[in-house]
C-alpha cells in the first residue's frame, strides 16, 4: 500500500510516491480537495503526480458519478509503441529527423476514408487527425538501450517509435460542453451521462486511431513497417463494479505493457504491470515523468539565447528534437520534468510495475513553424 491518510468525511487519499519524488505540495493539496467532494470514494497520486487545471495529473480517481473534469479536456490521449522493421543501427539521425520533419504538417491523406474504415461518425475536429498537436504531444524515434525481460520479445536491435497525442479539438469541445454550467458530476445512468460517455468513447477511438494515423506517417517517411507493441489512454472513465475509474494522466495497469516516457532528453521505460499491485493504486501507473515546473516559469529559465536554443534542439544521446516554436522549445525542455528514473524506481518500490527495456531518443518532432494551432489541454 501507498503512503495513505484519511480525514474524517474525507475519501482516503493514497500517494504511490517518495520524499523524494518531487512531488508539490499544491498537488497534494489538489489531491485533498478531490478526495473531499461528495461521492468520490478514493483517490491515489503516482510518482508522476503534479497540479493541474481542474485537479492533480498523475492520478486515479474512484467515484459513484462521471466527473468530465476530472477527465480534463484531451479526453482518449495516450500513448502507442510500435516496433519498426528497421535496424537502428542504420538509422542516420540527421537524415531521419529530415524525412519526419513533415510528419508535423497536416495530414494529406484520406480522412474520410480513415474514419469510415474505423466506424468513426464525422465530426467539426476531423482536418487534425493524423497531427501531433501541442503542448507535451510528440512522435519520437527510439533506439534500444536496455533489455530487462527478453521473453517479451523486444528486439534489441530494432529501432522504435513512441506517439503521444490525444484527441485534439474533440476533447477541448467535449469538456467546454460540459463546464459552462459548472463543474458539476453526471449520474452514469442520467441522460447527459450517457451523452458524455458516448462523446467520450468516440474521443476515444478518434485518439487511437490519431495515433495510429501518426505513427503510420512516420513509418512511410522512414520507409519501414511498424507493428503496435502496446496502446493505451492515459485522461479516461471506466466503469467497474467497484464505480466510475477517473485516470488523469494516469497510465492502466490492467491492460498490459505501458509505455513510461520520461522527457525529450532522457529514456523511456516499457513496463509491465504487476497483478500482485495494491488495489488501493486504483488498477493505475504513472504515465510519463510529470512536470516539476509548469510552463509559464520555464519561459526565461531556458532558450532565451540562440546558443540555449540549439542546446534544446538536441538531447543527451546526440538525437535532435524538431520544434520550431520558440515558446513550446522552452515550455517542454528537459529540465521541466522530474528525472524518469526516480519515477520508475517508485514503480518498483511500490509494487505497481516492473521494467521490461528502456528506450533512448533519436529524434523526437513536436511542431514546424508552419503547423496550424489547435485549442487543447496542455496540463
Amino acid at each position: 500500500m501507498g503512503n495513505s491518510h484519511r480525514v474524517d468525511g474525507r475519501a482516503p487519499v493514497h500517494g504511490f510516491y517518495s520524499s523524494s519524488s518531487w512531488i508539490e505540495g499544491a498537488a497534494v493539496r489538489q489531491l485533498e480537495t478531490v478526495a473531499d467532494i461528495p461521492g468520490v470514494r478514493a483517490v491515489a497520486g503516482l510518482p508522476d503526480l503534479h497540479p493541474g487545471k481542474y485537479g492533480p495529473v498523475g492520478c486515479a480517481i474512484l467515484a459513484d458519478h462521471i466527473h468530465p473534469a476530472f477527465v480534463g479536456s484531451d479526453a482518449g490521449c495516450g500513448m502507442a509503441l510500435y516496433q519498426l522493421d528497421l535496424a537502428s543501427r542504420r538509422i542516420r539521425v540527421d537524415k531521419a529527423a529530415d524525412r519526419l520533419r513533415d510528419i508535423a504538417k497536416p495530414y494529406d491523406g484520406d480522412i474520410t476514408g480513415e474514419l469510415a474504415a474505423h466506424e468513426l461518425a464525422p465530426s467539426d475536429f476531423d482536418a487534425s487527425l493524423g497531427t501531433i498537436g501541442g503542448g507535451n504531444h510528440f512522435c519520437e524515434l527510439q533506439a534500444v538501450e536496455e533489455v530487462f525481460d527478453e521473453t517479451l520479445g523486444i528486439d534489441r536491435d530494432s529501432a522504435f517509435l513512441l506517439v503521444h497525442s490525444g484527441s485534439r479539438g474533440l476533447g477541448h469541445a467535449l469538456l467546454e460542453r460540459h463546464v459552462t454550467d459548472g463543474l458539476k458530476p453526471l449520474a452514469p445512468d442520467s441522460a447527459d451521462g450517457q451523452a458524455y460517455l458516448a462523446a467520450h468513447d468516440h474521443a476515444l477511438r478518434w485518439a487511437r486511431l490519431n495515433r495510429d494515423v501518426i505513427a503510420r506517417r512516420a513509418a512511410a517517411a522512414l520507409r519501414c513497417e511498424a507493428a503496435s507493441v502496446c496502446e493505451c489512454s492515459h485522461n479516461c472513465v471506466v466503469h467497474r463494479s467497484e464505480g466510475v475509474l477517473h485516470r488523469k494522466g494516469a497510465a492502466p495497469s490492467d491492460q498490459g505493457l505501458v509505455v513510461v516516457p520520461g522527457s525529450r532528453g532522457a529514456l523511456s521505460y516499457l513496463v509491465a504491470p504487476l497483478a500482485t499491485a495494491p488495489q488501493e493504486a486504483l488498477w493505475s501507473i504513472a504515465h510519463g515523468a510529470g512536470r516539476k515546473f509548469d510552463r509559464s516559469s520555464m519561459i526565461g529559465r531556458v532558450g532565451a539565447t540562440k546558443s540555449d536554443r540549439e542546446r534544446l534542439a538536441r538531447n543527451p544521446f546526440g538525437g535532435r528534437v524538431i520544434c520550431e516554436d520558440r515558446a513550446l522549445l522552452a515550455e517542454e525542455a528537459p529540465e521541466a520534468y522530474k528525472p524518469i528514473s526516480g519515477v520508475i524506481a517508485n514503480l518498483e518500490a511500490f509494487g505497481l510495475a516492473r521494467v521490461v527495456a528502456s528506450f533512448r531518443p533519436l529524434v523526437t518532432v513536436k511542431k514546424i513553424a508552419a503547423e496550424r494551432r489547435y485549442k487543447e489541454d496542455r496540463r
